[in-house]
């Protein structure tokens, strides 16, 4: 069992052999990585399920696949090694370098596709990697650590350019943090605010909480079956999942029709919603029960003591009020739970709601809107302090990257200033090199005479 100083060591050593690959090789690399996880997609999506005890087995399969499909996808033809840029005009060019040690925090939520997606990046720009997982993914770790280890081998890599803390424990992880060359921070806000905190260069995410708008001319049963879509994948656990739908009061019925027969099913029975309430938030305003994270709306419902709640159920709805602090049902569920409000009024009306429920919890995440009025999207694009607006899509399934949207595919989400974090947008591997400017003199001076540089 190795310490965390000397898996520093031995990162660091691999990188230093790795520093000079040639843009073919950091691609062959790469393409490895994902296609590893491709390749044995259907045996980790049930070990995910197994080691973290919660999801949906034939989510984190599907995800196993289309993740590493969609990310190799992305990183391919893409310039990372030497010469990545030139600008003629201003005889200026760059050269991408690596950082050197990344260390990487798993999350329990997404123990396969996270490693996968970091150690991709990594490789493509020359780093080594390091992960720190949740004690509830450590198995998954260790799975797609040796199989990284083991494409690498094959290529003829440095075996070493992944490795995985050996003992997994608050103590160690921070440690990896303060030693290594930049941090990748996946998972829970302490965890997150650690890295920030380590005085090493950091990239963490921000809290989700996803609110989703659905105007009057929207396609409501598109809207309804994307909702579903989006808030039931992986039962729940995907930071980009709805929270809470804003529907037309005049269009409500019509949209509960939809989402019934999307596989929702609805409670609007005041008793019933303070059952889910207090069964999914124990205490007002403190962290949702363990009970019922990643689980099915089934046996929520058992644990919660909801009855009627079929078990080919995809989505728990719940009638809501109003939105803001005071009510739990207005925050971020790691649950198949959405919170359903319909808006008398505008869509600017909806889009004040939801803005209401962002500075309660989940400002700078991500922004569903269901709408074919373009200046109504961009209404809210300028309002909403959120780094992603997903448009006429499932957030949950398409804000990471799809094949329907040109986000980048990533499986960590910046949040911005709004969310404390140093980024906003999905995270690539454009974040994990160091550049080199390199600057000419220009043929001619472009500084304006001094007199005329004022004249309007």
């Amino acid at each position: 069992m190795s310490t965390v100083e000397e898996l520093i060591e031995r990162s660091r050593a691999a990188q230093q052999k790795f520093e000079f690959a040639t843009q073919e090789q950091v691609d062959a690399a790469a393409k490895a990585i994902c296609k590893s996880i491709y390749d044995n997609a259907e045996r980790l999506g049930k070990l995910a399920v197994v080691d973290s005890r919660m999801g949906k087995v034939e989510d984190k399969i599907s995800k196993c696949r289309a993740k590493s499909s969609l990310i190799w996808e992305d990183l391919k033809d893409k310039k990372s090694v030497g010469i990545i840029g030139k600008d003629e005009a201003k005889r200026l060019y760059k050269v991408a370098k690596p950082m050197g040690v990344v260390a990487s925090i798993i999350p329990s939520t997404n123990p396969v596709v996270t490693p996968m997606s970091n150690a991709a990046f990594a490789l493509k720009t020359r780093n080594s990697i390091i992960f720190a997982p949740h004690p509830r993914g450590i198995q998954c770790c260790h799975e797609c650590v040796k199989l990284f280890r083991e494409a690498l081998k094959g290529l003829g890599f440095p075996e070493d350019l992944v490795l995985e803390v050996d003992e997994v424990s608050m103590e160690n992880s921070n440690k990896l943090m303060q030693m290594a060359d930049v941090i990748v921070a996946t998972g829970g806000m302490g965890m997150v605010k650690a890295a920030y905190s380590s005085g090493k260069p950091a990239y963490g995410v921000g809290q989700g909480n996803v609110q989703c708008i659905v105007d009057s001319d929207a396609d409501i049963k598109k809207a309804a079956a994307d909702i579903v879509l989006g808030r039931g994948f992986d039962y729940g656990l995907i930071c980009l999942g709805e929270q809470t739908a804003y529907i037309p009061a005049e269009k409500f019925d019509e949209f509960l029709e939809a989402f019934r027969a999307a596989g929702a099913y609805y409670v609007d029975d005041p008793k019933e919603v303070d059952i889910v309430r207090k069964g999914l938030f124990p205490e007002a305003g403190g962290p949702i029960s363990r009970k019922v994270v990643g689980l099915s709306p089934a046996k929520i419902a058992e644990i919660i003591g909801l009855p009627g709640v079929p078990e080919d159920a995809r989505v728990l709805a719940v009638r809501g009020t109003k939105p803001g602090r005071g009510d739990d049902l207005n925050r971020e569920k790691m649950c198949p739970v959405i919170n359903i409000i319909p808006y008398e009024g505008s869509f600017e009306d909806a889009v004040n709601m939801a803005l209401i429920n962002l500075d309660y919890e989940g400002k700078g995440h991500s922004v569903a809107v269901h709408s074919n009025t373009p200046e109504h999207v961009e209404y809210a694009a300028l309002h909403c302090p959120v780094s992603r607006l997903i448009v006429n899509q499932p957030a949950g399934t398409t804000g990471g990257g799809s094949p329907t949207n040109g986000f980048t595919a990533t499986t960590t989400l910046g949040c911005g200033s709004w969310g404390n974090n140093s980024f906003s947008g999905n995270f690539t591997y454009k974040l994990l090199m160091n550049l080199t400017r390199v600057g000419y003199p220009l043929d001619q001076s472009y500084l304006p005479d001094p007199a005329k540089a004022w004249e309007d």
